[in-house]
């Protein structure tokens, strides 16, 4: 059914003037566009008129079979539901942000009197405070770091905490004071802890200022030693700020820049905390119907900061649309103000020039990118005689050692490259350890039916990491649940008789001879990377899921020791290391360890 069987005219008449989306579907159910109105009924019929559309949303149409629409409150409870849609249903035509990962914070603890900082990934927590988001973990890796150099306040795990019968190698090195065993007090913790909080919201000067008082009463009172502590922690913190220090203006900011060329788009995203720039981080959003920069943005910040915590600052080049409805849809999830500045002068365009040349520098490193994966895409169809581009690649691969701890990994290729956030991983239980076939039969079993029901689009090509046996289960499997090979060509990747890279022989289903591509061949290259990649994320999860057996292992022998005395001890210590630190009296305060389990745990584990 195309948009002429489909009369959107008629449909948009009888659409109430009120709020909503609408999602316009074709004739499979797939959802092509999601978009948002303050008045349905204006908004759908804008469509019929067909003038002023361009090329794309006019092809876009011609596969409309349908148009479903969700009436809303308002217009803002319209833009949290539309961004929802867009990212569950990730439409071909719309602007979609292609790494949904959430961002890295430091969080506060709330809920204990000796409060810790730690690294946090995921929802916005209510309980505790965040500080951020980071660019990347290794930005709250490298400040938890600088931290615990200047400030004294613990990070370690409350399990860890918990159990500590006398003070660890941070308080020997004089990075913690050891509130675990009560060697500092309340109110002295808490004065390092607003001097760190301080420091994470910017406020250096006053922070040095603070730092200066309690030096010159110290000395006046004649302590010394805590003059002496107070005076390296300043000499301490002014060389952090020196190595980082701040720009004009900003003080806690995200500044979006937007760069486009040749149908692509980046929005690099420049982060400033406490007036310091802790890097920048590009994003390349799938665009779909010609956008302009302003409309990128806007799309940007819906999807990237809904639902989230937004820092109380986004700067821009433009002067959004919707404005006014993006802060108050910010402002309800943050809980305070959020403003969204166009930067025209002074500091905030500085730095808003800053981002625009990492954009325009990771837009020109994509597009290179993009122009060689898209030649490797194209001699791949052309060596597989696809008789079209390939636009969906996945690849399959099995890991184990020795049978045990079975993982199976895909990973996901498209025109862009990796689509990490398509990459699954499968425990695989219940076969005979070892055998990799029936490990890539449940495997395919446990993906690719599922995908057809739900709708999902099946890969173009299916690349699996092995001979013609994989390639046989594979196919049996798919056959069994009639996917034909029309749907998805199979091809098994073997690495020849010699194992050297460049020796690669393709299996295709059918066909009796192997397939071997030059070594120089851009098709071959495509092929290798996916294989690669597929074997890294499989030995990745293969080695984490045999590391969490070797936890609980050790442990598994001691008589005595069943599965809820293990869980209880890896739970109330901190894990296996915590186990291995502990002491006797530490394992005896377990519940369940009795004073004779505890020596046998310990001189089993010390090899006594």
């Amino acid at each position: 059914m195309s948009v002429s069987d489909f009369d959107l005219r008629a449909f948009a008449r009888d659409l109430p003037d009120a709020p909503g989306v609408y999602q316009m579907l074709n004739a499979e159910g797939n959802v092509l566009y999601v978009g948002k109105a303050l008045s349905l009924k204006k908004r759908v019929a804008s469509y019929f008129g067909r003038r002023g559309l361009n090329n794309k949303t006019l092809a876009m149409l011609e596969h409309v079979a349908r148009v479903e629409v969700t009436l809303t409150g308002t217009e803002g409870a319209a833009l949290l539901l539309e961004n929802d849609l867009i990212k569950a249903h990730r439409p071909r035509y719309n602007i979609v942000l292609r790494d949904d990962k959430s961002y890295p914070y430091i969080l506060l603890s709330q809920d204990h009197p000796y409060p810790r900082f730690a690294f946090y990934r995921g929802a916005p927590s209510r309980r505790h405070r965040l500080f951020g988001p980071f660019a990347s973990a290794g930005a709250v890796r490298e400040t938890l770091g600088l931290l615990q150099k200047v400030f004294p306040v613990r990070q370690c795990e409350d399990t860890f905490y918990r159990n500590r019968t006398r003070p660890c190698l941070q308080y020997q090195i004089g990075r913690c004071t050891a509130p675990c065993v009560g060697l500092v007090s309340e109110s002295d913790y808490a004065a390092d802890l607003n001097q760190a909080v301080m420091f994470l919201e910017g406020r250096d000067q006053g922070l040095v200022d603070e730092l200066a008082q309690r030096m010159h009463a110290a000395a006046k009172d004649q302590d010394y030693e805590r003059a002496a502590s107070c005076r390296d922690r300043i000499n301490a913190l002014r060389r952090v700020l020196e190595a980082n220090p701040g720009g004009p203006g900003l003080r806690d900011a995200d500044v979006l820049a937007v760069e486009m060329a040749h149908g692509k788009a980046c929005v690099e995203v420049l982060y400033i905390r406490g007036g310091r720039s802790l890097g920048s981080r590009p994003f390349f959003p799938r665009v779909g119907l010609d956008p302009g920069p302003a409309e990128v943005l806007e799309a940007f910040i819906s999807q990237h900061y809904l639902p989230g915590t937004p820092v109380p600052e986004l700067v821009s080049g433009y002067t959004l649309a919707g404005r006014e409805l993006l802060e108050e849809a910010l402002e309800r999830e943050a809980g305070r103000r959020v403003r969204l500045r166009h930067a025209r002068r002074g500091a905030g365009r500085q730095w808003l020039d800053l981002a625009a040349r990492n954009a325009r520098e990771s837009l020109r490193r994509k597009l290179i990118e993009g122009s060689t994966i898209g030649n490797r895409f194209r001699a791949l169809g052309e060596a597989l005689a696809l008789g079209q581009v390939p636009e969906h690649i996945e690849c399959l691969d099995i890991s184990h050692t020795q049978g045990e701890e079975t993982v199976g990994s895909c990973v996901v290729f498209d025109l862009g490259g990796p689509r990490k956030s398509a990459y699954r991983r499968y425990n695989i239980e219940g076969i005979t350890p070892g055998d990799d076939y029936a490990a890539l039969a449940q495997l395919v079993r446990r993906r690719y039916p599922k995908r057809r029901t739900n709708n999902e689009a099946l890969p173009q090509v299916l690349l699996i990491d092995g001979g013609r046996g994989q390639l046989s289960a594979v196919r049996a499997v798919l056959d069994e649940e009639k996917i034909s090979e029309d749907r998805m060509l199979l091809v098994a990747v073997a690495k020849g008789a010699s194992r050297k890279p460049g020796r690669e022989q393709l299996f295709l289903s059918g066909r009796g001879t192997p397939l071997i591509l030059a070594a120089d061949s851009p098709a071959l290259h495509l092929v290798q990377q996916i294989r690669d990649e597929a074997h890294r994320f499989a030995i990745t999860g293969h080695r984490r899921r045999r590391g969490k057996r070797a936890v609980r292992s050790s442990l598994e022998g001691i008589p005595g020791v069943g599965p809820a005395r293990r869980q209880a001890l890896l739970t109330r210590l901190g894990g296996q290391q915590g186990v291995q630190r502990a002491g006797i009296a530490d394992l005896t305060r377990v519940p369940g360890i009795s004073d004779a389990l505890a020596r046998r745990i310990f001189e089993s584990l010390h090899g006594h």
